[in-house]
């Protein structure tokens, strides 16, 4: 179900396919207009002469008309589309491009004015005009002229959009949003069933009760985008199998680099030992499927760009630090998944390489320290964060913040020239350093 799940994620992603779904309906609409036309004499007195069209010259300029306008706009839309992706990723990053071309509306857009053009297009080669048989499609042609009205209004909602998805603030707000949402998924992420005694299994009595080992290697060069987790498990139960996995979603993967080792009793049979190759998905980009670090990355690169000289936007890399810390602050209170996964019967099956909150706490800001040498601004930010972020991690997770506190204190240090500056910073970290 998670295989179908995740290919059906990663199709709605894609930019054609709303489109080409909207084109399909396109075209079943106008067969259907046009067999409905077939059925009904429309009226020509009354209301009705103002609504249906009655003559095929008219008829025909109507919907040569809508339909050149159509592609015309199609056009300004996509070039509309082409400059803020180029605006996008000289501001935020290039894989930030990725969101742009992904939002629901720019799909919808070009879809829509690509699909009533088409429309057109096949309701004008139904029209027939001549001494012996007229058909003018009427009703079709009065849905062509509401669906150019309707093209009209989408296209200012759409300007609209544009305007306001390449601001800063904007792009960091949904960002957020996408990993506030992503963070209750992954959290907690399974992988079989957690048992009781957690991290407390002895791995080397486990797996020395397998005396056979077999290396899983990867089949191909890439990023590893996603684990088919209970496939997997369903897998290594049904051979009464371990498996320790060396890499998570998200890591590069060498062709012929180990992923984990497999620990068996007896031989494998070659197509079980294959499919358990097929549950992993290697591609060429990373995923935010199973990969909470990816998202987190995505904030922080528009946070080093603002740092970076050549912009200077401290006010870009403070509004990132606070989003990263609600979205750490919920991380401290998450249950993080055990990397001991077990089967329903409570046996030990696959020893996963999971993430964990020290890991994603480096992630989150580790460069943003690193670049924040020489602002004051951004670094007492920093201390302000850790020290909200104090307020909800428990003992497990506090020597991490203080790790960073202490890391922001030293770089405070080197890099602030203004004694009051220091000052301010050294008066905050004691709130957490003492």
């Amino acid at each position: 179900m998670k295989k179908i799940l995740f290919q059906w994620s990663e199709l709605k992603a894609t930019f054609w396919f709303v489109p080409v779904i909207i084109i399909i309906i396109s075209i079943l609409l106008s067969i259907g207009f046009v067999y409905l036309d077939g059925l009904i004499d429309v009226s020509q007195d009354g209301l009705g002469r103002f609504f249906f069209v009655n003559s095929s010259d008219s008829a025909r300029s109507i919907l040569s008309t809508i339909s050149g306008a159509m592609m015309g706009v199609a056009g300004t839309v996509f070039s509309i589309t082409l400059v803020a992706l180029t605006l996008a990723s000289s501001q935020f990053g290039p894989r930030l491009i990725k969101n742009f071309m992904y939002v629901r509306l720019n799909q919808v857009v070009l879809g829509a004015y690509i699909s009533t053009y088409l429309y057109c297009l096949l309701i004008l080669n139904s029209l027939k005009a001549g001494d012996d048989f007229t058909f003018i499609p009427s009703i079709s042609i009065l849905v062509a002229i509401i669906a150019a009205i309707a093209n009209i209004i989408l296209l200012i909602i759409f300007i609209h959009r544009i305007a306001t998805s390449i601001q800063a603030d904007h792009v960091i707000s949904d960002i957020s949003d996408f990993i506030s949402k992503q963070v209750l998924t992954l959290f907690p992420e399974k992988m079989g069933e957690e048992n009781h005694t957690g991290e407390n299994v002895d791995i080397s009595a486990s797996i020395s009760g397998y005396p056979n080992r077999s290396s899983i290697k990867s089949t191909k060069s890439g990023y590893l985008q996603y684990i088919y987790g209970e496939t997997l498990m369903e897998i290594i139960s049904r051979n009464d199998s371990l498996l320790d996995l060396y890499h998570r979603p998200g890591g590069h993967l060498v062709e012929g680099v180990e992923i984990g080792m497999l620990y068996s009793k007896g031989n494998w049979e070659k197509e079980e030992f294959e499919k358990i190759h097929e549950q992993f998905v290697i591609g060429k980009t990373k995923t935010s499927q199973q990969d909470i670090e990816y998202s987190i990355y995505q904030m922080v690169e528009i946070a080093v760009r603002a740092l970076s000289p050549g912009v200077n936007d401290p006010f870009t890399a403070i509004a990132c630090i606070d989003n990263l810390t609600a979205t750490m602050s919920y991380l401290a209170q998450a249950k993080f998944p055990s990397r001991n996964r077990f089967d329903g019967e409570g046996n030990l099956r696959i020893i996963a390489d999971t993430v964990a909150f020290d890991g994603v706490l480096d992630a989150a800001f580790n460069q943003i320290r690193q670049f924040s040498a020489g602002s004051p601004a951004v670094i007492i930010r920093l201390m302000e964060s850790l020290i909200t972020l104090s307020e909800f991690t428990d003992e497990k997770h506090k020597k991490a913040v203080i790790k960073h506190a202490e890391m922001v204190l030293t770089i405070g240090k080197q890099t602030i020239q203004e004694e009051h500056d220091q000052e301010d910073l050294i008066k905050r970290s004691k709130k957490i350093l003492n």
